[in-house]
């Protein structure tokens, strides 16, 4: 039976509705986090409806944890979802029941072949070489031919001439023949539902419009594809994507970045960056590399979904991070880092470190790829007296002896302190000195911080106040005297 999927529109007439169904047996990938946001994106952009489906079938590995840590993921990289999680177990009796409805209408069977019989059926099949398949033994037999109370499984009598086509709104028109699929088991011996039925039935009771997911799935849809023109329900219309590979073009692993995205927040990410960067992976806009939210709902589509494996680049993300690092509240950056920074440093900041922090925070920001790297140069401004010198800044100032009480002389007598009137009497010392002005403001750097890396030293300085600036120069100098 030839184009079994009714054919897909491009202009969406109904309301569309799409659906994130992870396996809460882990974390939120990366993986799934991109397919969220494609998801959500597609209905966003159609003034439709995303929904949330828990496939909690596997109940020795699904855990409330992994449940939890899915809900977080999603909520952090800002992608809300419409109503309540639907939580397939809970569903099992609905999925039973339309296994059942197929039966009574001889669009499904009972097979009581045994887990010993498809083993023997399974290495006869190897041993001739041929394509491990059921061979449909039960499909035409009278269940009276059982043995009495043999446990069976319900199987689709899925169509076995002609064949099953998607018309895949990323891979294409796809096409396989129905003899190479085999009546799939819609129900368990122990009246258990398959993963196969009860993604068709969810779908099918949600009102799914478009089944956005990764392309290892492609050869589920056209098994699904029967099980929908079984049942006699409308087929969704489908986009199966590439998967993520490395830098290096390998398979995704974790030391490519196949990572969770909790612990994309732990390594200092923006939600919005990774968001961004996601979308980038398999999606293009011409030559735009930075797109707000606002865009990516505007201009996402389908048709401009790539068909080839996208790869996942630490540094393009660090540069996208960086970029939105940049531009993102001050406030909000102290809110982000000061949790970091205190277990860093043992104790609470006071109101005066946050301060500092706050008003450093837009030299600090410029210079860091994620909030490792914020919290960490943003120490400076939280560090309490007496300061730890590293070894750099330790050789610095030792050479810097004799540079000492004129600093501090220079400091101590200026009318004004702020950044300008800083620069210009440090400008004005270096001068009579007959020095460059980095040979007088790096040992400053150093005093004031304890390390020879830092924003602009004069702002620095600044931000610190005269009294608590001039004390760590003093401590400089008698380390040193």
């Amino acid at each position: 039976m030839q184009g079994l999927q009714d054919t897909p529109s491009d202009t969406h007439p109904m309301t569309v509705i799409t659906r994130f169904a992870p396996s809460p047996t882990g974390y939120l990938h990366i993986g799934g986090a991109r397919t969220a946001l494609f998801n959500w994106l597609f209905s966003r952009h159609h003034g439709g409806k995303f929904l949330l489906r828990i496939e909690d079938t596997d109940r020795a590995r699904s855990t409330e944890d992994a449940v939890g840590a899915i809900i977080d993921g999603l909520s952090w990289l800002g992608l809300d979802w419409d109503g309540e999680p639907v939580f397939q177990f809970a569903r099992a009796k609905r999925h039973a029941e339309i296994a059942h409805t197929l039966l009574a209408e001889g669009r499904a069977y009972k097979c009581f072949a045994t887990p010993e019989e498809l083993e023997a059926m399974r290495a006869d099949q190897r041993a001739a070489g041929l394509p491990q398949r059921y061979d449909g033994r039960w499909r035409d037999r009278d269940p009276s031919e059982a043995p009495a109370n043999a446990p069976f499984v319900i199987r689709l009598k899925a169509e076995t001439e002609g064949s099953t086509t998607v018309e895949d709104m990323v891979q294409g028109s796809v096409t396989v023949a129905n003899e190479q699929l085999d009546d799939m088991v819609l129900l368990r011996a122990d009246g258990t539902p398959t993963y196969m039925l009860s993604v068709v039935v969810d779908d099918h009771d949600m009102a799914i419009t478009d089944v956005i997911r990764g392309d290892d799935h492609l050869t589920n849809t056209f098994r699904q594809v029967q099980l929908y023109r079984a049942a006699g329900w409308t087929t969704p219309r489908f986009a199966h994507i590439a998967l993520i590979h490395g830098a290096d073009g390998a398979k995704l692993s974790k030391r490519h970045g196949a990572l969770g995205v909790d612990a994309y927040r732990d390594l200092g990410y923006l939600p919005e960056a990774l968001r961004n960067y996601l979308l980038r992976l398999g999606w293009s806009h011409g030559d735009d590399e930075i797109v707000t939210t606002e865009q990516a709902i505007a201009w996402f589509g389908l048709e401009a979904v790539g068909r080839s494996p996208a790869r996942f680049d630490f540094a393009k993300l660090d540069s996208v991070n960086a970029h939105y690092l940049k531009s993102a509240d001050d406030e909000r950056l102290v809110a982000l880092i000061a949790p970091r920074i205190e277990a860093s440093i043992g104790r609470f900041l006071t109101p005066v470190d946050t301060g500092r922090l706050l008003q450093g925070m837009a030299g600090l920001k410029t210079r860091a790829k994620t909030l490792v790297d914020l919290s960490q140069s943003a120490r400076i401004y939280t560090t309490a007296r007496p300061l730890a010198f590293d070894a750099k800044a330790q050789g610095v100032i030792a050479g810097a002896s004799a540079l000492w009480p004129d600093l501090l002389a220079e400091l101590s007598a200026l009318p004004e302190w702020n950044a300008a009137a800083l620069e210009a009497g440090i400008r004005a010392l270096a001068e009579r000195r007959a020095m460059k002005l980095g040979d007088i403001a790096q040992p400053l750097r150093a005093a004031l911080t304890g390390t020879t890396v830092s924003p602009p030293v004069f702002d620095v300085m600044a931000i610190f106040g005269r009294e608590e600036a001039l004390v760590r120069l003093q401590d400089a100098a008698s380390a040193k005297a």
